[in-house]
């Protein structure tokens, strides 16, 4: 591998074909170690062919790649050991709960068991999921659920991690939800506040972000509220309620859905 110590990910003319059709065709970039870089494209276009040959999961054509240092072609089983991968479908199984999804890809990832506790731990920690680690998966928002599947592609902690819906510089995809409008939303008591707002009528989302919740509305004024409304009534003092710019997680969020709708 050239580059090796600079590189997290290193692709040089991959190609990938099925029969006669070019899934992937002649594609070459390099990702420094430390960078958010986003890899995305339409429908069609060899983004999850190209992701799935970058995991050790499908052999190249022709070509040649590397990830954290191991070459796809010829180390894809220390390639899938040392990477985390979180999919559009979030790779999550709704009939499990929140903690039987950690346990199960504790396993899978091959944590050692004296570790697997504490890093299920720190997962219901970073989610914010302690409360609900039992409620079954399928029932939670979109918000929680890019929390839980984010905390299970890392629980082996490791050094890259493949997530990746969309092409663009980030404020241009933030242009993108110009139907949606995000608020920030503090409150005394954020669970119960987002217990409350789930399923009001003209609320797309609320997930955690930092200490309080971030809630996608279709129109900021009725929905503020509304939410006032709604907070009041559960005696839960609003301390912030406003509109703000999306930020990259409300990006995720929004295409996420998208592409669900789509597949539905």
């Amino acid at each position: 591998m050239t580059g090796a110590n600079a590189w997290a990910v290193e692709i040089k003319d991959l190609v990938k074909t099925f029969g006669s059709f070019v899934a992937v065709d002649h594609v070459s970039l390099t990702v420094p170690k430390g960078e958010i870089f986003g890899f995305l494209g339409p429908n069609g276009a060899g983004k999850s062919t190209t992701i799935r040959m970058l995991c050790g999961l499908l052999t190249p054509t022709s070509g040649r790649a590397w990830v954290n240092g191991f070459s796809v072609a010829d180390q894809p089983e220390l390639i899938r050991r040392s990477i985390g991968f979180m999919s559009q479908k979030f790779s999550l199984y709704d009939d499990l709960t929140v903690e039987e999804n950690i346990d199960f890809f504790s396993g899978m990832y091959g944590v050692p068991r004296e570790r697997r506790e504490e890093r299920k731990q720190y997962v219901l920690r970073m989610a914010d999921l302690a409360e609900r680690r039992r409620a079954l998966t399928g029932t939670l928002s979109g918000g929680w659920k890019q929390r839980l599947a984010l905390g299970c592609a890392i629980l082996h902690e490791p050094p890259i991690l493949f997530l990746v819906i969309a092409l663009g510089a980030p404020a241009e995809l933030k242009k993108q939800l110009t139907s949606r409008h995000i608020l920030q939303l503090d409150s005394s008591d954020p669970l119960e506040s987002m217990r409350a707002l789930e399923s009001m009528a003209g609320v797309r989302d609320v997930a955690v972000f930092g200490g309080g919740l971030h809630v996608t509305v279709d129109d900021p004024a009725a929905g503020k509220a509304r939410i006032q409304e709604a907070l009041r009534s559960k005696g839960i003092e609003l301390q912030r309620l406003e509109t703000i710019e999306p930020t990259m997680e409300d990006v995720f969020v929004a295409m996420i859905e998208a592409e669900e709708r789509q597949a539905a």
